[in-house]
């Protein structure tokens, strides 16, 4: 399984932790209150935001949290001015990636990218260095801890639905679709009655780097590390991780 599909996993289970579900609600905030002030606060006219919306619904955020982003983003509360743009670089091993920021202070935020690249063996690099190693495609994460969800019969429905692509991965399964056909996909499948733990339009890798021993332990570590920066809203990476190297790391 590439790596990528394993750190969908590893943030699904982090996910449930007090402390980072805190931090998620204010990175989606910020998510929602950008797209609302570039598109409106309409939703129904505004794809970005419904999607940003959606995925703090996925993540159980409160209605109260979600409305009072529109409307500091909209203008109708006060707020922090935020912008949105992307990073890119290099980790451990040669691995690319590609990191979406939210902030109000470029310069401090290039700054602390740039000291965590560091230490951890990394750097950034110029737009487009490695944005060409990804493609833009919906994903759809179920909960599959209880077993709940057979796969074939999830396949199925996906492939039905007009889905392009399925893995599993211990305790979640992974839906991929076209970014264009997103949204329609994941209406069709809860009408169907799933209901996903995550959904976005995200970056997959068009070809992996295969990294293990201490430079696995590094590109994981800095994933985590980026991960919990405030001001960066999603990391992705072209890392694949031997099962068996995953498994010594996570012990």
């Amino acid at each position: 399984m590439a790596g990528h599909s394993k750190w969908a996993n590893i943030k699904h289970k982090k996910k449930k932790e007090d402390r980072r579900r805190a931090k998620l609600f204010s990175k989606l905030s910020r998510r929602i209150a950008v797209a609302a002030r570039e598109g409106g606060g309409d939703p129904e006219y505004n794809a970005d935001l419904r999607m940003a919306i959606d995925k703090a619904k996925d993540n159980n955020m409160p209605n109260e949290n979600i409305e009072k982003a529109i409307k500091r983003g909209t203008g109708e509360l006060e707020g922090v001015d935020y912008e949105s743009f992307n990073y890119e670089g290099y980790g451990p091993g040669g691995v690319a990636l590609f990191l979406e920021i939210t902030t109000d202070n470029r310069n401090r935020t290039a700054s602390e990218i740039r000291h965590i690249l560091s230490e951890k063996g990394g750097n950034l690099g110029e737009s487009g260095c490695v944005s060409w190693m990804f493609e833009r495609r919906g994903q759809l994460i179920l909960d599959n801890s209880d077993n709940k969800y057979d796969f074939d019969e999830v396949m199925l429905a996906a492939l039905e639905a007009g889905a392009e692509d399925i893995e599993e991965d211990e305790e979640i399964i992974q839906i991929f679709t076209d970014d264009k056909e997103f949204i329609q996909v994941k209406e069709k499948l809860e009408n169907e009655g799933y209901k996903f733990s995550d959904s976005d339009i995200v970056m997959t890798p068009n070809n992996t780097v295969k990294v293990e021993g201490s430079e696995a332990k590094a590109i994981l570590e800095l994933m985590e590390e980026l991960e919990d920066h405030d001001d960066v809203q999603e990391v992705y990476a072209n890392f694949d991780i031997p099962a068996e190297t995953m498994a010594q790391l996570q012990d």
